[in-house]
């Protein structure tokens, strides 16, 4: 067993805080806090996966309104000890280019592909702590067949809980954050027999 590295001890008892992440140059790119402890994304991520995020945020920005960004791969600040990372999200800030995290106040809507090693994360932890932030959108994206099907989620308001708003195949058409029309089968390649 090799000895850890020094950075990746935590700082102090109660773990890592939010504003440790920009601190931490030697950790692995994508690193995410989650309750105080830091998440690694050390598996290689597969083509699907590169491929649904590309397009997507393509396709998004295109379709995207004055006055939203759409910006992937940027973590959220939900509170003291979660900064998660999702694959995209929108937000009506302006761009800035030294910017390394979003408060959820300012993002709209959050999209997060599942990976097999991510399943768990985006379907239950992520999905209660963006709602409890406040966040108003969340898509939860899955492979099926190598197709994406989107999961959409609302939040409600009172409960501070999202409500499924529906599951998309083939295609997804949504007025809000604001009117939204993709043709999901275009988003990935079919799958070669």
């Amino acid at each position: 067993m090799t000895a850890l590295p020094d950075w990746m001890r935590p700082p102090r008892l109660e773990g890592w805080f939010a504003e440790d992440l920009d601190r931490l140059p030697e950790a692995p790119r994508h690193t995410e806090l989650i309750d105080g402890a830091l998440v690694f994304m050390l598996s290689p991520q597969r083509a699907w996966h590169g491929r649904l995020v590309t397009a997507l945020t393509t396709t998004l920005m295109a379709q995207t309104p004055e006055g939203f960004e759409v910006e992937r791969e940027m973590t959220i600040r939900l509170d003291a000890r979660n900064r998660p990372e999702p694959d995209l999200l929108l937000t009506d800030l302006p761009y800035e280019p030294d910017r390394t995290w979003y408060a959820p106040e300012d993002v709209k809507l959050v999209v997060e592909a599942v990976s097999p090693e991510s399943a768990h994360r985006d379907r239950t932890v992520k999905l209660r702590k963006y709602a409890e932030a406040g966040i108003p959108h969340y898509w939860c994206i899955e492979e099926e067949d190598g197709a994406p099907v989107v999961h959409v989620y609302e939040l409600d308001e009172p409960t501070r809980s999202y409500a499924p708003a529906g599951i998309f195949r083939g295609t997804l058409e949504r007025p809000v954050p604001f009117e939204i029309s993709l043709d999901l089968d275009k988003l990935t390649p079919p799958r070669h027999a």
